[in-house]
C-alpha cells in the first residue's frame, strides 16, 4: 500500500474509526453493505446499468466489487489493517491493484449458469470470503438474448428458463382472445415474448445484484485453458476480438450442456431447432412437431399447445408410457402424463421417426408448411393407415443434452474426458488436471442435467477446494448413512445429503441414487417424484405396498385441479414410505414435503394420525395413507371420483 495523505479529512474519519474498533477488539469481517467500490473494465457493460436507469434507482454496476475481510494476495498476514479496508485505504492514496485484466485471483468461474453465480456467490462469502472471477459467454449460454440491449437474459437461469417463463406467459394469456380481438399473429407473438423477456431480466438483474453485492467480478468473454498445460490461468477472449490472460489459483468449469444434434436434421433456428435455439424463435407457430419423449419434449409439446398451436409429438417407443417410465417415471404417473397429453389434443406418432425434410427456401414470413416424412423405429415402414406425413410450421428435435465442453482446450489441461465430452472428476470433484486445481461441476459432469443437483454439486465443491486437508478427509469420507445401519439386511441407505461431497458424489452415483434429488417434470399438469418406485422396491428385495390419492378426492383438487393423483410406495409391514409419486397441479412444489417424509422414514401410521389445513393439496398424503389401511373401500372411493370427473371432462371437452 502506497503513503497515505494524512491531510484528507475523509481518510482522518476512517482511520479514527479503525483506532477506535481496534481498541474495543471489535474488528469486523466485512463493512456495512452500502460500501461499494466500481471497478471501472473494458470487458463488460452491466445490463444493472440498464435496470437502474429504467427504475430510477442506483443500483451499483455488475462489475462492482464489496470489500470484504480477505487478506490481498502478497499482503502481510500479520497486517494491521483489515483487507477491505486495506484496499480502501489504497485508493484513497491513489494506489490501486484491482484492475482486473492484472488481477489475481483465488477462484475463475468458467459458466455464469446457477451453477456458477450459486458457486461464485458461496467462494465469494463467509466463511471463504474468497476472490472470485466469473466468466461469461452469453452467445455459447443457450442462445436467449435480448438483442435490443445485447444482454443474456439466460445469466444465472436455468437451461429451462425460456420454457418456464413461456409456459407461465401460455397460462396467463388467452392467444384465442387476442387472435379474436383481431391482432396481426406478430403482434401476438411479440405479447408473448415480451413477458418471457420480462420474467427472465428480472432474474439476470437479481443475479447481478446478489454478485455485485458479494464482491465477485463479472468477466464477459470466452475462457479456455492456455497451450502448454499450465491451470494458473485462462486466456479469455472478448467480443471485441481483445484476448486478455487472467490468473487464478483454481479453475471451477460449469459450462452446462447443450443439445444433441442428430445427424441428418437440418437445423437452422427458423423452422428446425434444437431445445436451445426454440429460445430465438420468431413467431408463433400454428402447428409444430416434436421429436422426443423425455422431460424437454413433453414440456415444449403443452406450452405449444397451450398457445394454440397444433401439436403433434414424434416418439420411437410403441408405448408412450413406457417411454416414460424409462426416464424414472412411475408407471401410473406415466399413464396420467399421457392421458392429460390425449386429452389436451396433442396428436402421438407412436413407433416413429423422421425420415426427411423439405423446408421452403426464401420463406421468411413461414407461410408455406414445412414437409416432414416419417417411417417406423429403425427405417422400417409404417403400418398400414399411419400417418406418413406431417406438414407444420416449425419442427423441434428434444432428443438429450450432452456436456458443453466445446473449444475450451481441456486436452491441453490434461483434463480428462469420457465418450459423451463430460469432465471425469474425482474426490471433491477435482479433475484429472496435473496440478489438481481444475474443478468441475453441473451438466459438464454429464447425468442427471438438472439445474438443482449442479447447484449442489457446484456449492459442495467451494466447500472442499477451501477447506483445509483434515476437513477435506472428513468430506471425503463423509456419508449420511448411520454406521449401524449400513450391511443391515433391507435397511436403505438414504444418501441424499448433497450439501456436503463425497465418494458418492460422483455424477453416475447421484444418477444412481433415487434419494439424492427430486424429479421434477415442467409441463401442464406437473409431474415430480422422490424415492423408489415400486419395481424398484421390488428389485432391491424389500416387500413393497402402494396407495394412491386422486386430485379430485380432495376438497382443492375437485374445485381447482380434478385430473391427477399423489402416490405413496411404501415398505410392508412397517409402513415406512419409500418414496412419492405425483402428477398434477404444484406436484413440483408438493414433492419436497413427500422428500421429507421419505428422508425421515416417516410411516403411513405417522401421515394417517397428521392434521393437514383444509383445502390444500397436502391432505392427498393423509387420503393417500388411509387408503392403504383400507384397500377395497378406497377402490370404490376412487371409482366414484374418477367416473365423476370423467363426466366432467366430457361435459368441458362438448363445451
Amino acid at each position: 500500500m502506497g503513503a497515505l495523505d494524512l491531510s484528507k479529512p475523509c481518510l482522518l474519519v476512517v482511520l479514527a474509526a479503525v483506532c477506535l474498533l481496534q481498541s474495543t477488539n471489535a474488528w469486523v469481517a466485512a463493512p456495512p453493505r452500502g460500501h461499494m467500490h466500481n471497478i471501472h473494465s473494458r470487458h463488460v457493460s452491466s445490463s444493472i446499468g440498464t435496470a437502474a436507469s429504467r427504475t430510477g434507482r442506483m443500483i451499483p454496476n455488475s462489475r462492482s466489487i464489496l470489500l470484504h475481510g480477505e487478506m490481498r494476495k502478497g499482503s502481510p498476514s500479520s497486517s494491521m489493517w483489515p483487507a477491505w479496508l486495506e484496499r480502501a485505504l489504497g485508493r484513497l492514496s491513489g494506489s490501486s491493484d484491482d484492475d482486473d485484466t492484472n488481477a489475481s485471483y483465488d477462484l475463475a468461474i468458467v459458466g455464469a449458469g446457477p451453477v456458477g453465480v450459486q458457486a461464485a456467490l458461496a467462494a465469494a462469502s463467509e466463511p471463504h470470503n474468497k476472490r472470485v472471477c466469473l466468466i461469461d459467454a452469453p452467445r455459447e449460454s443457450g442462445v436467449l438474448m435480448n438483442e435490443a440491449t445485447g444482454e443474456d437474459l439466460s445469466f444465472g437461469g436455468p437451461t429451462g428458463l425460456f420454457g418456464k417463463a413461456l409456459r407461465d406467459t401460455s397460462k396467463s394469456i388467452k392467444v384465442s382472445g387476442l387472435r379474436g380481438m383481431g391482432l396481426r399473429e406478430d403482434s401476438v407473438w411479440n405479447e408473448i415474448i415480451s413477458n418471457c423477456v420480462e420474467l427472465a431480466q428480472s432474474n439476470a438483474d437479481d443475479m447481478k445484484r446478489q454478485l455485485a453485492f458479494a464482491g465477485v467480478t463479472l468477466i464477459e468473454g470466452f475462457a479456455s485453458f492456455p497451450d502448454g498445460g499450465d491451470t494458473s490461468s485462462l486466456i479469455v477472449s472478448h467480443s471485441d476480438h481483445s484476448i486478455s490472460n487472467l490468473m487464478t489459483e483454481n479453475i471451477l468449469v460449469a459450462t452446462g450442456s447443450k443439445p444433441f444434434r442428430p445427424a441428418g436434421i437440418p437445423f437452422d433456428g427458423v423452422r428446425v431447432f434444437d431445445s436451445d435455439s426454440i429460445n430465438a424463435i420468431s413467431y408463433l407457430p400454428k402447428s409444430i412437431a416434436i421429436t422426443g419423449s423425455g422431460i424437454i419434449a413433453i414440456e415444449f409439446a403443452k406450452i405449444f399447445r397451450n398457445l394454440g398451436a397444433e401439436v403433434t409429438l414424434i416418439i420411437r417407443d410403441l408405448i408412450p408410457r413406457n417411454a416414460l417410465m424409462k426416464i424414472g417415471l412411475d408407471k401410473d404417473i406415466a399413464a396420467t402424463l399421457v392421458a392429460d397429453l390425449v386429452r389436451s389434443g396433442i396428436k402421438i406418432e407412436r413407433g416413429a421417426q423422421v425420415k426427411s425434410f423439405q423446408i421452403p427456401k426464401g420463406d421468411t414470413a413461414v407461410r408455406v408448411p414445412l414437409k416432414i416424412t416419417l417411417e417406423g423405429k429403425g427405417g422400417t415402414d409404417r403400418p398400414m393407415g399411419s400417418t406418413t406425413e406431417l406438414r407444420v410450421d416449425a419442427y423441434l428435435a428434444a432428443v438429450g443434452r450432452k456436456p458443453n465442453t466445446s473449444n475450451l482446450n481441456l486436452q491441453a489441461a490434461s483434463i480428462e474426458m469420457d465418450q459423451y465430452g463430460g469432465i471425469v472428476v474425482g474426490e471433491g470433484l477435482a479433475s484429472s488436471a496435473t496440478a489438481g486445481n481444475v474443478y468441475a461441476a453441473g451438466d459438464v459432469l454429464g447425468r442427471p442435467f438438472l439445474a438443482s443437483t449442479g447447484v449442489a454439486q457446484g456449492v459442495a465443491c467451494v466447500g472442499y477446494m477451501f477447506s483445509p486437508p483434515d476437513i477435506r478427509e472428513e468430506l471425503a469420507a463423509f456419508s449420511s448413512c448411520n454406521a449401524d445401519d449400513e450391511g443391515k439386511e433391507g435397511e436403505l441407505c438414504i444418501d441424499g445429503d448433497l450439501s456436503r461431497t463425497g465418494a458418492r458424489f460422483d455424477p453416475a452415483s447421484l444418477a444412481a441414487n433415487p434419494f439424492a434429488f427430486p424429479t421434477g417434470v415442467w409441463s401442464s399438469p406437473e409431474a415430480s417424484y422422490f424415492g423408489l418406485s415400486t419395481q424398484q422396491a421390488t428389485d432391491m428385495g424389500i416387500l413393497a405396498g402402494e396407495s394412491i390419492a386422486l386430485y379430485a378426492e380432495c376438497l382443492r383438487g375437485r374445485v381447482f385441479s380434478p385430473n391427477g393423483l399423489l402416490k405413496l410406495v411404501f415398505e410392508k409391514p412397517t409402513g415406512r414410505i419409500l418414496g412419492v409419486h405425483i402428477c398434477g397441479d404444484d406436484a413440483c412444489e408438493l414433492i419436497h414435503y413427500g422428500m421429507e417424509i421419505v428422508k425421515a422414514k416417516r410411516t403411513i401410521k405417522d401421515l394417517v394420525s397428521n392434521v393437514y389445513s383444509a383445502v390444500t393439496y397436502h391432505e392427498m398424503y393423509k387420503i393417500a395413507a388411509q387408503a392403504s389401511l383400507d384397500e377395497a373401500g378406497a377402490r370404490k372411493r376412487r371409482a366414484a371420483a374418477g367416473a365423476a370427473l370423467a363426466k366432467r371432462n366430457r361435459s368441458q371437452m362438448s363445451k
